[in-house]
């Protein structure tokens, strides 16, 4: 069996960081790279991750998808480049009418329906006209604080409500999630930004709120979020961002799910860069209020990098194994780390006749 071959639009901190965990996996390999930062443009991806490229073909990085991605030149493409589901639509659509499978690390696509139902129903045919898939995951939202709470509620006889909190170091992040929290801007800066849609803060709340009211069979009547700065005492410094003292190091942000008139799902979520530096400690912590009640917790956080990357390659063979069409974590096995032969997990296609497959 020919190795499972992979694509990767977008190469900073995170597509650049699945690539380097695809060279370590056996059974699976990248054949194409698009990405259009001018510092990495026309490079080899092994020259840019600092990588002895050994005896393996030369991946040069292209930034004309045109030209990166022919139709079936890949299994799959991981996506690495937006937050939202409209800023993700054309290039997941450039994808799927090649007949490619996708995967993205944009938040509003681990749960579409939640903010986008209509992009979500177009997504979702054209995948299926294309006979392929596309799945949209990380470690937040797409584990964390939907996924893991669903799979512990599945011992439960019955949930009366929900709170998680998940306290994370950005600082594996690249530039554009800095933005999009405000890292770096002055507490008044940071106001306005919320106020203007410039700053974003925590994207997925309400895809993980109503992912966790779906699986369970919550009728989700509404989502309120806050936001609120998280304003430094000292100067930070990480790779992608830069903290004066007395400007923002991240964003607070709380969201709540009303289900008959009253708020059944709570999340916490402060995130910065470095906050050991002002002995804040991470962590995820989960409660249910219910029969049994369950309380969990897990010190320090799960880290949000590498949980990133990795929930995105261990799905690459259950989303090229899914029915065509648009997936969420509720519709895929549970990822697991890959220790063998990636190709071992991909099922053998068998066409039906009803033009499914």
């Amino acid at each position: 069996m020919e190795n499972i071959r992979v694509g990767i639009w977008g190469f900073g901190a995170m597509g650049s960081g699945m690539a380097n965990m695809l060279l370590k996996k056996e059974g699976v390999e990248i054949v194409a790279v698009c990405d259009k930062h001018e510092a990495r443009v026309g490079k080899d991806i092994y020259e840019v991750l600092g990588v002895d490229r050994k005896d393996r073909k030369e991946i040069i990085i292209k930034s004309n998808e045109e030209e990166a991605f022919e139709e079936k030149c890949a299994d799959v493409v991981l996506l690495a480049t937006d937050s939202f589901t409209k800023g993700a639509f054309d290039k997941i659509k450039f994808v799927l009418e090649r007949k490619i499978n996708v995967i993205s690390t944009a938040e509003e696509m681990s749960y579409p329906d939640a903010q986008e139902p209509e992009l979500a129903k177009i997504i979702d045919e054209i995948a299926k006209e294309n006979h392929v898939s596309v799945l949209g995951t990380g470690i937040n939202p797409g584990f964390v604080l939907d996924l893991l709470i669903l799979a512990l509620t599945g011992t439960c006889e019955r949930v009366d409500h929900i709170k998680a909190s998940r306290v994370n170091d950005l600082s594996p992040f690249g530039h554009a999630v800095m933005v999009e929290q405000g890292v770096g801007v002055t507490p008044e800066e940071f106001e306005k930004g919320v106020k203007n849609g410039e700053i974003a803060g925590h994207v997925g709340f309400p895809e993980s709120i109503k992912m966790i009211t779906d699986g369970i069979g919550w009728d989700l009547e509404k989502v309120d979020q806050t936001r609120q700065s998280i304003v430094s005492n000292v100067y930070r410094q990480s790779q992608y961002a830069e903290v004066q003292a007395g400007n923002v190091a991240g964003c607070k942000q709380c969201g709540y799910g009303y289900v008959d008139g009253e708020v059944k799902v709570e999340m916490e979520h402060p995130q910065q860069i470095l906050p050991n530096l002002e002995g804040v400690d991470t962590g995820d912590y989960v409660q249910i209020k219910g029969v049994p009640d369950i309380s969990l917790q897990i010190k320090p956080e799960i880290p949000g990098g590498i949980g990133t990357i990795a929930m995105c390659v261990n799905s690459i063979p259950h989303v090229i194994n899914a029915r065509p069409g648009l997936k969420t974590m509720l519709d895929i096995p549970v990822p697991r780390a890959i220790m063998g032969d990636m190709r071992n997990m991909v099922e053998e296609k068998k066409e039906c006749g009803c033009g499914c497959c």
